[in-house]
């Protein structure tokens, strides 16, 4: 299984703050079952000032321990990259990542809302040869008032990312039910833990299929997983028929 969200690399943003606590992740991640993670350290966001030589390093160094320690577990880089009509730039330039050297591109969005200019971001992006993930949707404040902003998005060619935090309510009733209507309009496509430390914000990677799994959502968790293994080998992921809201309900979108 691949964690595609996680802020790992030590004393990089406001994930691992040491090389021990990221050693302590990674034994947590084997304890979660996971055979791979995806490194994604902010990226160009307001309060965490990353540098795109020190994130090569703490991830090449991450690499180091994992072959000195013969750790069944393979790290790959990426940044979550704010929203920003740089963005483009910046990837062309190398001063943004994409997920494991993939066409995937982990984009996050204020928390607040939803800007107007996102649409002509994504389309930039999508005519880039890009194809944007939004992280963590279910916890923007302008989805959660009105989830079908998020369809919007969708449409003009990008991608949502659930995480496992949200779906067994850490952080909080209103953002857990969003989870869960978004994934029940086939509106989420990939699957991560946004891990920042061992105590408050952990992996909960198991915990969040096994409430998948208690919901019923069975083929979901196989296609979510299956979308997560199709970043690392840049391949196209399994898109169900999407959803929408009317009048307050999802209704099929192509009807």
């Amino acid at each position: 299984m691949i964690d595609t969200h996680s802020h790992i690399l030590a004393g990089i943003d406001d994930g691992a703050e040491t090389m021990e606590e990221t050693k302590q992740l990674l034994d947590k991640a084997l304890e979660e079952g996971l055979t791979g993670i995806i490194a994604t350290p902010h990226a160009h966001h307001p309060s965490y000032p990353t540098d795109i030589n020190e994130i090569k390093k703490q991830l090449a160094i991450t690499k180091d321990y994992i072959t000195e320690q013969n750790l069944p577990i393979e790290i790959y880089s990426g940044n979550e990259c704010r929203l920003s009509d740089k963005l483009p730039e910046r990837l062309a330039q190398g001063k943004a990542l994409t997920l494991a050297d993939s066409r995937y591109v982990l984009l996050e969005l204020p928390s607040s809302g939803v800007p107007a200019y996102t649409v002509q971001i994504i389309q930039q992006l999508i005519a880039d040869n890009y194809v944007p993930i939004i992280a963590h949707v279910e916890r923007n404040q302008g989805i959660i008032e009105k989830p079908e902003r998020l369809e919007q998005l969708l449409v003009h060619g990008a991608l949502a990312q659930v995480t496992a935090g949200s779906l067994v309510g850490g952080f909080g009733k209103a953002i857990q039910r969003t989870a869960f209507s978004l994934i029940e309009a086939n509106l989420i496509h990939v699957y991560g833990s946004d891990v920042h430390n061992m105590s408050k914000r952990p992996f909960l990677f198991k915990e969040g299929l096994a409430t998948l799994e208690k919901k019923k959502h069975h083929e979901l968790i196989e296609i979510l997983l299956a979308n997560n293994e199709c970043i690392i080998h840049d391949k196209p992921m399994t898109i169900l028929e999407p959803l929408k809201i009317q009048k307050g309900k999802w209704w099929n979108l192509f009807l």
